[in-house]
């Protein structure tokens, strides 16, 4: 997001200030979110890699049911909408299932998994 004031027409310069300082956090949050994401897909990374080596299935459809309960909860306790919690998990979720396939794959074909592929996080792992 961006801190323009294009779209604020007539606005007074105090609603402007009230509005550039509220995108400001947002894009504070968002930054957060970014970094936070990164730090759990090097975790999934992790994960796949041990599947892989120990010839476990990328997918686990019983922890992912939990985590999905889990973040649903999270959710409503937050007064966040649960179903677009399960919808952002359920993303994740299959990116993570598609890094581990591919680390599986490399790891059967003797390639070295790298590092510098998207890096994404099982929600549950």
């Amino acid at each position: 997001m961006t801190t323009s004031n294009t779209a604020t027409g007539d606005a007074g310069p105090a609603v402007r200030e009230e509005l550039a300082r509220l995108r400001d956090s947002i894009d504070n949050i968002d930054a957060a979110v970014v970094h936070m994401l990164a730090e759990r897909f090097k975790c999934t990374q992790q994960v796949g890699r041990l599947k892989a080596e120990h010839q476990l299935p990328p997918a686990d459809p019983e922890r992912e049911a939990r985590q999905i309960a889990r973040l649903r909860a999270l959710a409503e306790n937050a007064k966040l909408d649960p179903a677009f919690a399960e919808k952002f998990l359920n993303f994740i979720i299959a990116e993570v299932i598609h890094h581990h396939e591919r680390i599986a794959e490399d790891t059967v074909n003797g390639a070295t998994p790298s590092a510098n592929r998207t890096t994404t996080s099982s929600p549950g792992e």
